[in-house]
């Protein structure tokens, strides 16, 4: 018997006749003798409609207020799925965030969770019961209810199965699995059998929306087995694990992730001084931007010119900061750019693989395709090329690296 937590998100429970296919599914499940805990979101864009609701009474809703009117979209899942579960012959109950004593801090809209009392569910389980739990909520040490915040529902589910050493954490999503790369850019694109925790978060960190951050570091920092399934189709799906398992087939790239989010900066012909790098950079972290790829070039006449990207949807924020600095420094010019778009290559094969690099560059060369700046680290390579050639970049490089599916195999 298996101890087993189930995850599905607000598509999967999107309709009374979705969350009865959802009841059947983990019928199955317990029939074969397994324990099951279900996490869910609220329905497809229920919360949605309750924060516009909100911001009808006020633009800028008090977070606290907001989390328990948000809050509810869950409440009315877990409801619907136990009345589901019963209704089929079985046995289910349903947990609110705060009922689970799922705590933590105060940070409301954005809390992070400090700890969770299993002792409610493992009774239920033991009591032969089911235990449908609403994602996403918690609540503090004053009883206040709380929400996660963005992917809250997916980390719920983690950290259920890491309190309760669950033997799998199972999230249904409406992809059966996480792919060498989208498979709506690349037709070839092959679902993998197995990722590790490593390759997950960097692709999640690069674009990849299959899971969310926190729940990969959640599980690899606890060690939980995560499987990503489509919700309404059978499969095995991708496992993600710790494992790097050593093996002749094994590939040296994982998979390509791709962003079109970002912009780039450059700041020119700024004083080569020592403390530059802060002198930039310390006023775009203050103005709450966050920094991706950096790039610093001095040139012969003791000036620097420094580049970085920023999300797209920072960018004039970030070019009128910067364009202050630059009248302060006595910079040259302040230029930008919002046409670009970042490519990864991801795979632990990396670190026993000379060559990885070039044979990356190589294949964009091939292409014609530019290369505007390069970041690199242990298991990633990225670049940042112009935005109209992503599409062509991704392709080029699933070839190279040989990541195609065979002729008749694509899934």
């Amino acid at each position: 018997m298996a101890l087993i937590v189930q995850k599905f998100g607000g598509t999967s429970v999107g309709s009374v006749e979705r969350i009865e296919q959802v009841a059947a599914k983990v019928k199955k499940f317990r029939d074969n003798g397994d324990d099951i805990v279900v996490v869910v979101s609220a329905m497809s864009g229920e919360t949605n409609r309750l924060i516009d609701l909100a911001k009808q009474i006020s633009e800028q809703p008090v977070a606290r207020e907001l989390d328990v009117m948000v809050s509810t979209g869950e409440q009315v899942t877990i409801a619907l799925l136990a009345m589901a579960l019963i209704k089929i012959g079985v046995p289910a109950v349903s947990y609110t965030g705060s009922q689970v004593r799922i705590l933590t801090d105060s940070a409301h809209t954005k809390a992070r969770i400090l700890q969770i009392d299993s002792q409610s569910i493992h009774k239920e389980l033991k009591a032969g019961r089911v235990v449908v739990v609403a994602g996403f909520q918690g609540v503090d040490e004053d009883g206040n209810i709380t929400t996660l915040g963005r992917g809250g529902s997916d980390t719920t589910g983690v950290a259920l199965a890491a309190a309760l050493k669950a033997d799998e954490c199972q999230i249904y999503t409406d992809v059966d699995g996480v792919y060498t790369t989208d498979p709506r850019v690349v037709a070839k694109a092959q679902r993998l059998d197995k990722i590790t925790f490593e390759e997950m978060l960097e692709m999640a960190s690069l674009g990849s929306k299959v899971l969310q951050i926190r729940a990969v570091e959640f599980a690899g920092k606890y060690s939980v087995p995560l499987r990503v399934l489509h919700s309404f189709q059978e499969g095995p799906g991708t496992l993600i694990t710790l494992d790097e398992e050593e093996s002749m087939e094994q590939p040296i790239i994982s998979g390509i992730a791709f962003n079109r989010d970002e912009a780039k900066l450059t700041i020119r012909g700024v004083p080569d001084t020592p403390g530059v790098a802060f002198k930039i950079l310390g006023p775009i972290s203050a103005a709450n931007v966050e920094v991706d790829m950096i790039v610093q070039n001095v040139a012969h006449d003791n000036t620097t010119d420094f580049t970085f990207t920023v999300h797209r949807n920072d960018y004039h924020n970030a070019l009128q900061v910067l364009e202050s600095i630059a009248r302060e420094m006595g910079a040259r010019e302040v230029i930008g750019d919002v046409d670009i778009a970042k490519v990864s290559i991801v795979g632990v094969g990396m670190r026993s693989h000379a060559g990885v690099a070039s044979r990356m560059f190589e294949a964009l060369a091939k292409e014609n395709i530019n290369i505007q700046m390069i970041s690199t680290s242990e298991i990633k390579v990225s670049v940042v090329i112009e935005e109209k050639y992503l599409e062509l970049a991704v392709r080029a490089l699933h070839t190279a690296f040989e990541l195609d599916a065979p002729a008749g195999k694509v899934e």
